[in-house]
């Protein structure tokens, strides 16, 4: 344990499993009290929070499908109910649901902005309201937001650009407050729903520069940096992480 963000309270957003799950870690291991949302994998949830509480940390699971605005304001104001305030807000949660522009059912259309784009408006919102002076406010998006890379990958391409676009105007909005609001743009991963090893592993690995897949943890660790106090003049930025893919 680190003291790093020490008497800071942190609610990520989609924090069960893959990236959102190490972010809880890095930032509990940072002194953070966290609390996270999940909207299927309660096992695992509770899992992750039960392992930080045994070392000495406090978590807390929320129930919360990112798809439903209620939900996400409720999951900022339980945060609040617990901890008493809230000072780094992490938006991890995102959906991709691939098809090409001909064959795209409205529905998932509407799904992938709720969850990939109103849901970090809303959870900024909210959280917000209850930030002091100096918070913090990170997004994970996407490279796809600068290069789709892939057929049937506009929509999410779409919703990643318009995240980055957001991030911009939010740090406007709030950087009287010293509120710095970032973009996080991941390259390809190695997570539990994209494996490091594999087809999908292989077509990848020779895109980027280094050869390899991105870690969740290297991708928790530099939130970790823009959440801590070093990364005051850090704002309405999006910043890639990405193995050299876009180079």
């Amino acid at each position: 344990m680190t003291s790093t963000l020490s008497g800071k309270v942190a609610l990520i957003a989609g924090g069960s499993r893959g990236i959102g799950a190490a972010i809880v870690r890095r930032l509990a291991q940072e002194g953070a009290a966290v609390a996270f949302t999940y909207a299927k994998s309660g096992a695992k949830a509770d899992a992750l929070a039960n392992d930080i509480m045994a070392t000495g940390g406090r978590a807390l699971a929320i129930a919360a499908d990112s798809a439903d605005a209620a939900a996400v304001q409720a999951a900022v104001a339980r945060t609040m109910e617990t901890y008493g305030r809230l000072d780094i807000l992490v938006s991890n949660a995102g959906i991709f649901v691939r098809a090409t522009v001909d064959q795209y059912d409205l529905a998932d259309f509407d799904r992938m902005l709720a969850v990939n784009v109103r849901a970090v408006f809303v959870a900024a919102q909210a959280a917000s309201r209850h930030m002091q002076d100096g918070g913090r406010i990170i997004t994970i998006g996407s490279i796809s937001a600068e290069r789709s890379g892939v057929a049937g990958a506009s929509v999410y391409s779409m919703t990643k650009a318009a995240v980055a676009g957001l991030t911009r105007g939010l740090a406007r909005d709030l950087g009287s407050r010293g509120i710095t609001v970032n973009n996080v743009q991941p390259g390809p991963t190695a997570t539990d729903m994209t494996p490091g090893e594999g087809a999908v592993a292989d077509y990848l690995r020779p895109l980027m520069a280094l050869g390899r897949m991105g870690r969740d943890d290297e991708i928790a660790s530099f939130v970790a940096y823009l959440a801590g106090p070093e990364a005051g003049f850090i704002t309405g930025a999006s910043l890639t992480i990405d193995g050299g893919y876009l180079a």
